[in-house]
């Protein structure tokens, strides 16, 4: 199984095709966007590795955002005993949610490819009359 290692937001994440992550907020990323990530500092499989010096050139993941959102509530509660000195704060730190489709090599050769699945809806030819009447 191939497998790269991919930097974003001040982060590295070990990724496969396939995976769904949870990375920092992109800037300008909208739901179903094709993304490209180009900062890949490794790559390889159980046999062959490739690693970048900081980076390898060429290489790319590309991936698409399955959906943005934010985190749980973080508080931030300081207290200093005896002076009657009390902060409350918090946040909710921002989240994109991605799926890896494809990871390619620095020649431009595909090395591994997510799997599609195929959704088949199934059309129900009966009605609640006909169940009725029998």
């Amino acid at each position: 199984m191939s497998y790269a290692v991919i930097q974003t937001g001040g982060k590295q994440y070990k990724v496969k095709s396939g995976e769904i992550l949870k990375i920092e907020k992109l800037t300008d990323s909208k739901n179903e966007k094709k993304i490209e990530f180009k900062e890949i500092l490794a790559y390889g499989d159980d046999k062959i590795i490739e690693i970048g010096s900081p980076t390898v050139a060429g290489a790319k993941v590309e991936a698409e955002i399955v959906k943005n959102g934010k985190n749980r509530t973080i508080l931030i509660f300081k207290k200093r005993r005896r002076h009657n000195s009390r902060k409350k704060n918090g946040h909710r730190q921002e989240f994109s949610m991605i799926k890896i489709n494809k990871i390619f090599s620095k020649d431009g050769k595909i090395l591994s490819e997510a799997e599609k699945k195929d959704v088949v809806k199934k059309i129900d030819t009966t009605t609640k009359k006909d169940e009725k009447k029998s």
